[in-house]
């Protein structure tokens, strides 16, 4: 979503619910904010337990802008335990701490060599579907370690991978919204910056397009309207992308929410107040990279 800078006048914001495919939840709350919010895209997990009810979900709303959401933690795998034995376990999940999994992805000689097969795998599941293929991006981020990111840029001709998501936001910013959770939020926003710096030097090689800013990480589950009211006057980048997790409560489902406040987004993302926001401060809302 890098736009040249001969729109430089002009101000882009994608709208993007993550975790498309987790539940029946997660979709009606991304297909009720497309149609009737400011939602333009979303990022689709392969092997989530109503991806079917997604692909049909997406075919039928051809606006919105479908990319893969990448699990390589917290979630089930497309290759068998027998095919990626150090990814995962006997069931075939992802550990659930994404340090643990990163700490395995940097450091452990057999995962190494078993995620690229995975990474592939699941790039394949998606085009299977038949969609457009607007981005990629990663559950808990781990898309955007090292490994990963190197295995994706490798990937992205066969593919046609055109966008990457780099977290990017502003540390002070999120703070003086919210200072809960400040510790947490300050190392993160180190951490995330310094994959920042090496990810937008390889996607810039290769030519893959990526947002100025990303906002999402530092508030993640926690994306309400009070939030994006105050977020978006603060904003001086022109190009961004804002990702929630917006949810309906079904009985029965797991929440893909850490607060378990997807309806809390949902509400967000249909907010006439946000979209007049939006629109004051000068963004156009886009779906993809186009």
């Amino acid at each position: 979503m890098q736009v040249s800078s001969t729109h430089s006048s002009r101000r882009f914001v994608r709208i993007n619910g993550d975790d498309f495919g987790f539940s029946t939840g997660v979709n009606q709350a991304i297909i009720a904010a497309h149609q009737q919010g400011i939602l333009t895209s979303t990022s689709l997990m392969v092997t989530g337990e109503a991806v079917d009810e997604a692909i049909e979900l997406a075919a039928s709303n051809p606006s919105l802008a479908v990319g893969l959401h990448l699990v390589l933690g917290m979630g089930r795998s497309v290759l068998s335990p027998a095919q990626i034995p150090n990814l995962v376990d006997a069931e075939g999940n992802f550990p659930d701490d994404p340090g643990r999994a990163g700490l395995s992805y940097q450091f452990n000689a057999k995962a190494r060599r078993e995620l690229p097969l995975e990474i592939r795998a699941q790039l394949e599941k998606f085009r299977q579907t038949g969609l457009n293929l607007s981005h990629v991006d990663g559950h808990l981020h781990l898309h955007s370690h090292p490994v990963v990111l190197r295995h994706l840029v490798n990937l992205a001709e066969e593919f046609a991978i055109r966008e990457i998501r780099l977290p990017s936001e502003e540390l002070s910013i999120a703070l003086k919204i919210d200072r809960s959770d400040w510790l947490t939020k300050t190392v993160g926003s180190l951490v995330f910056t310094g994959l920042r710096r090496d990810g937008e030097k390889l996607l810039k090689k290769h030519q893959i397009q990526f947002a100025d800013r990303v906002y999402g990480f530092l508030q993640t589950g926690r994306i309400t309207e009070s939030y994006l009211l105050e977020l978006i006057p603060k904003i001086t980048a022109d190009v961004i992308e804002i990702y929630s997790h917006p949810a309906i409560a079904i009985p029965g489902e797991p929440s893909n929410a850490p607060l378990s406040l997807g309806f809390a987004e949902l509400e967000a993302l249909l907010s006439d107040r946000v979209r007049a926001t939006l629109k004051q401060h000068g963004f156009e809302l886009i779906a993809g990279s186009d």
